[in-house]
């Protein structure tokens, strides 16, 4: 080495540290008691079950202590990214070195009692999980599945000028998708007002069992792709110890004050051009420190590294001593005291008070987070004199409310707005009065609304968008992502983790509330008639509905104000999943200000207007839930008027979902005394739903009346059609919701004959009217509600 940054005494100390956290790894994944190894180790000592991931911990260990060592020389801030989830134990080992875990959690105490409760509780019945989850402090990322922790790190660096993210990201990881879409990320990052990121790619070569793409490529080859990137990688290698150390702490040196200079630069300067920002490519083996050869196969450096490399204990005595030899390798007296103290020597290398990154409260949101200054929706509120006789697009209405946010809560840079490049598209195009699309690639003079102090984030990858947008609310601020139904699927499994991460968060004391994940679904399955089939799915409802009550709830707000109210109960929300779904297209609408917010809050209601059973039982209840449902149902409550006047007509609309979940089942769930007052206990309801019919079955199976539910929604029936077409491709139209009315309505005698053979001859009449001229009829188009 011709620059060896650390001292021979720093270098001692570090490596010691680095001892101790992997002793501390092992111990989680092995022991059950004598955690010093005061005694011979035995099978009494060891778990029963051992689980765990032992391969990628060495190398997150030495990361984290070479970081201490720059945060305290820097007197940094510094959030640490484990992309290697299940890198657990090395996490877990850190922030109880650093006393973070220990002011946490009290009775894992820094000693030989709260060493073994450490050990005990990884993996363990009663204890923690294996990955790097939500329990342990410092962590944002949950490790349970590979592939966001670049999307978080820099979702977490937007709007952060002082803080630099550290994201760590394994070779196994580096083979998602929505890791290597990640690398973009840099084209979205101003050194003028975000922080950093450092993304730290780690090479160990192996997945849980054959090679990494990424770790088989050359040097040259690896240089090109991320020079190619846009980054400037710096390479560090080997498996010697002390080389390695020295080559790590020059490069940490280098790229921060390479950090250091863009950030000076463009906050003296301004923003001139993207600038190249700084990497590390870290490759040590696999398993690094532990047993080199097991049972004569080799293990360190291999893919037999990457779990427990040491098993079957009971039956292979020579495992236990192999195990005893392996954790003793580590010196364990040289680095704890007779009572399990880590020795002040080692102690003092950690950083002090919220620089430790467990205790960095910007990975833990909720105590940074500032309420956002929130307009008055109602200003923004659609004139509504008479039901149905004004037209308007709801989501452009709402768009002037989120301009109006983002307006109002510029200075405190709190409040982002992220979509794959829908945001016009889904008619909130007035956010681009106060703000543009962020970028910091080249622009053009041709472009609209593009500069490199947007806020609104845009980017043709949903994994993407919700990755930052996690990172963002992960890290104490506020945010909004729109997207067309059909392709949120598309983040399904980030949506399962993120419910999960707020599920667990809300049973941790010191885990703060965070603000909400607010989705807008637009552009929906039954507006969709113009691009077809593959742009028509409602199913992201029946997905998210599957999470626990606590934390998701879902909305269908049937025209403009009920949507403005929904948007600002959401924006002020904590800790839930918000899912928003509606329409762009000019619809009706129905409600006024005062009306749409007293339904929103009840969350569902009779319509009086559209109702006439006042005086007595209705015959039928005609039930819906969203836009076009609810246009359907009052179209079809108009049909059933003509064709039977003297029927009673109960029109119910609902907004929040979950009120038709039995209240045992979900918190806004109507009382069942409300629920057969609202639904009767025996009449008949023929329910339009925006979703899949089996959801609302679901939802109500409990329900007095529900074997009277008879539920119109997507049947999977698509295509490039007319926007009647598809509601009667999928029988939620105005004529079958009638005829089903009819065929539950016995006391019609033979009227229902006459009735049913009308509704037959409109459909045909449609059916016959759209093949020829490309257009729903004019009865269809011009339909207004009277």
């Amino acid at each position: 080495m011709t620059n060896a940054p650390l001292s021979p005494d720093e270098l001692r100390k570090m490596d010691a540290y680095w001892r101790a956290a992997n002793y501390l790894s092992v111990g989680q994944i092995y022991l059950y008691g004598n955690p010093l190894l005061k005694e011979p180790l035995t099978l009494d000592h060891v778990k029963p079950r051992l689980l765990g991931h032992w391969g990628t911990t060495p190398g997150l260990n030495f990361v984290y202590v070479h970081l201490n060592r720059l945060i305290r020389q820097h007197d940094l801030n510094v959030i640490y990214i484990t992309g290697p989830g299940h890198g657990g134990p090395g996490l877990v080992a850190n922030t109880y070195l650093e006393g973070t875990y220990s002011e946490l959690y009290p009775d894992v105490s820094q000693d030989e009692a709260g060493m073994q409760k450490l050990f005990k509780q990884f993996s363990f019945p009663g204890g923690i999980p294996s990955h790097v989850a939500a329990e342990v402090p410092g962590s944002i990322n949950e490790g349970g599945e590979l592939g966001y922790s670049l999307a978080h790190a820099y979702g977490a660096a937007f709007d952060n000028p002082d803080l630099l993210v550290a994201c760590v990201i394994g070779d196994g990881e580096a083979e998602t998708g929505a890791l290597a879409t990640s690398w973009h990320s840099n084209k979205f990052l101003n050194p003028v007002h975000d922080g950093a990121v450092l993304p730290i790619l780690h090479l160990n070569g192996y997945k849980i069992a054959g090679p990494t793409v990424l770790a088989r490529i050359s040097r040259e080859e690896q240089d090109a792709l991320f020079r190619g990137y846009g980054y400037d990688p710096h390479f560090v290698e080997g498996d010697d110890p002390e080389t390695v150390h020295q080559q790590f702490a020059a490069t940490l040196d280098t790229v921060r004050e390479k950090i250091y200079q863009i950030q000076h630069r463009a906050r003296n300067e301004g923003f001139a051009e993207r600038p190249r920002w700084p990497m590390i490519v870290l490759r040590t083996p696999k398993g690094w420190t532990g047993p080199a050869e097991v049972d004569e196969k080799p293990v360190e450096g291999t893919w037999r590294a990457h779990q427990v490399p040491l098993s079957e204990l009971a039956s292979k005595p020579e495992h236990l001593k192999q195990l005893e030899a392996w954790m003793k390798s580590y010196r364990p007296e040289e680095l704890f005291d007779a009572n399990g103290t880590l020795i002040p020597d080692l102690a003092e290398l950690a950083p002090r008070g919220h620089r430790r990154m467990g205790a960095n409260p910007h990975a833990n949101g909720g105590l940074l987070l500032k309420a956002l200054k929130m307009p008055d929706f109602k200003a923004h509120a659609v004139e509504v004199k008479k039901p149905g006789a004004t037209t308007a697009e709801a989501t452009r209405v709402m768009g002037g409310l989120l301009r109006d946010v983002m307006k109002q809560n510029w200075d405190q840079r709190n409040f982002r707005v992220m979509g794959p490049d829908e945001t016009a598209s889904n008619r909130l195009n007035a956010l681009f009065d106060v703000t543009d699309r962020t970028s910091t690639a080249a622009i053009y003079p041709s472009d609209d609304d593009v500069s490199p102090d947007g806020r609104v984030m845009e980017v043709l990858s949903e994994h993407l968008c919700e990755g930052w947008l996690e990172g963002y609310l992960l890290t104490g601020r506020h945010g909004f992502f729109s997207c067309y139904e059909a392709f949120i699927h598309i983040i399904d499994s980030m949506f399962n983790q993120h419910a999960k991460w707020l599920k667990v968060t809300r049973e941790i004391e010191w885990r703060r509330p965070i603000a909400s994940l607010n989705y807008l679904l637009t552009s929906h399955v039954w507006r969709q008639d113009h691009n077809g089939f593959s742009h028509q799915d409602p199913g992201f409802l029946d997905h998210v509905v599957n999470k626990k009550a606590d934390v998701i709830r879902v909305y269908l707000p049937p025209d403009a104000n009920t949507l403005l109210s929904v948007t600002d109960h959401c924006l002020r929300s904590r800790n839930y999943v918000n899912v928003i779904v509606a329409g762009k297209q000019p619809s009706p609408q129905w409600l006024d200000m005062d009306a749409a917010v007293k339904h929103c809050t009840a969350g569902l209601g009779i319509w009086a207007w559209a109702s006439n059973d006042e005086d007595g039982e209705p015959d039928l209840i005609m039930a819906c839930a969203g836009d076009v449902p609810t246009l359907e149902t009052l179209a079809a409550v108009t049909v059933l008027r003509s064709l039977v006047p003297d029927l009673k007509i109960r029109v119910i609309n609902v907004v929040d979902l979950m009120t038709l979940q039995s209240p045992d089942q979900h918190p806004h769930g109507l009382n069942d005394r409300d629920f057969d007052r609202l639904f009767t206990t025996d009449r008949p309801v023929i329910f339009a739903f925006h979703g899949y019919p089996s959801l609302v079955h679901r939802l109500t199976y409990k329900r007095t009346n529900h074997k009277n539910f008879h539920v119109h929604g997507y049947q999977e029936e698509g295509t490039t059609t007319t926007p009647f077409d598809m509601v009667v491709r999928n029988q939620l139209d105005r004529y079958h919701l009638a005829g089903n009315a009819i065929d539950r309505l016995p006391q019609l005698g033979a009227h229902a004959a006459y009735a049913k053979q009308f509704l037959r001859d409109k459909l045909i009449d449609h059916k016959n009217y759209v093949t020829q001229h490309g257009e729903d009829m004019p009865e269809i188009k011009d339909w207004q509600w009277k």
